[in-house]
């Protein structure tokens, strides 16, 4: 059987590179990946991937590999997603996710390629008014991130009435972890569980913990943490059942959340080394409390985490960091 040939845009990013990985794993895939390696390494690529450096904000450039490649599917990880700039800096949120992603469906509309898998983001809800949160949650994000990756989800709902573009979104919860090969490495890092273990490894002073007056069990922040490779692998599902769900949106979450002070715990349990914490005031957009329903998930896509114990995702976390304690850089 021929192989289906996909496109992971940002498969140099983090769970891009895992999602190539898990589908270099199958037979069944050609990978294809594009990533400008702003935020994504040239060491993340699988060495099965044919690579193309450039950005999706390139309309000749996308044209181009459409025209090039006779894709079957589009994986779309790319964009802004650090959520403290997204509350000075708008308009780089919504150029990115929503303006520059649309230059991608513009090109599969073009191309006649119809099946699209969306990394899209628990923030589309905004403050929880129930725990765990379904995905009929109201919708009203606190920050111009979630409301960039909101805005894209409608956007293609009238692709797909329109044009036939089937597509599955998939709002994340805090992606943790790491596979044997790939990890963490952002170039500007925001993530708690990397920022942590950088304490551990001796290249940070302390772990600043950003409030601990939220109404919470230690009032501090409540996250719910997902490993890679159960997001890469929900990812690989969603493409395979478009034909049943030509237009859906998925949470993808444990189902339990951890507070900033628990992680915390938990990585100094597993490195086994004094990781100092300090106090400094909110930062502005963040939720108190977010925790997802994955019920749908697990009854319709059969999805199951593998890694659902936050000290399992933060001990392959710590794993890849001792053995890339500079990420993907040399030094």
């Amino acid at each position: 059987m021929a192989k289906r040939k996909i496109l992971l845009i940002g498969g140099a990013g983090y769970v891009g590179s895992v999602t190539a990985e898990e589908m270099a794993n199958d037979a069944k895939y050609e990978i294809v990946v594009l990533d400008n390696l702003y935020e994504g390494h040239r060491d993340a690529v699988h060495p099965d991937a044919t690579f193309i450096e450039g950005s999706m904000a390139d309309e000749k450039l996308v044209d181009e590999i459409f025209a090039a490649h006779r894709f079957d599917g589009v994986m779309h990880f790319a964009g802004e997603t650090v959520i403290e700039y997204s509350m000075t800096n708008p308009f780089r949120y919504f150029n990115a996710n929503i303006v520059d992603g649309m230059k991608i469906l513009n090109a599969m509309v073009k191309h006649d390629v119809k099946d699209f898998i969306f990394s899209s983001t628990s923030a589309v809800y905004g403050e929880a008014e129930e725990i765990p949160m379904p995905e009929t949650h109201r919708k009203e994000p606190a920050n111009s991130y979630g409301q960039s990756k909101w805005i894209f989800e409608q956007i293609l709902q009238w692709y797909y009435k329109i044009h036939g573009l089937r597509s599955i979104s998939f709002r994340y919860f805090n992606a943790a972890g790491a596979s044997k090969k790939y990890g963490e490495a952002h170039k500007s890092e925001s993530h708690l569980i990397p920022l942590v273990l950088q304490v551990a490894l001796g290249q940070r002073k302390e772990i600043s913990i950003y409030g601990d007056d939220y109404p919470t069990r230690d009032g501090t922040c409540v996250r719910d943490y997902t490993h890679v490779i159960d997001l890469a692998r929900a990812h690989i599902s969603g493409l395979e059942n478009l034909d049943k769900y030509p237009f859906e949106a998925f949470n993808l979450g444990n189902g339990d959340g951890y507070t900033v002070r628990e992680v915390i715990d938990a990585a100094r349990e597993v490195a086994a080394r004094a990781i100092p914490a300090k106090i400094v005031k909110r930062r502005a957009g963040d939720a108190a409390v977010m925790v997802a329903s994955s019920h749908k998930a697990k009854e319709l896509l059969g999805w199951k985490p593998r890694y659902p114990l936050i000290r399992d995702i933060v001990k392959t976390a710590w794993d890849w960091h001792q053995a890339h304690p500079h990420g993907y850089s040399k030094s």
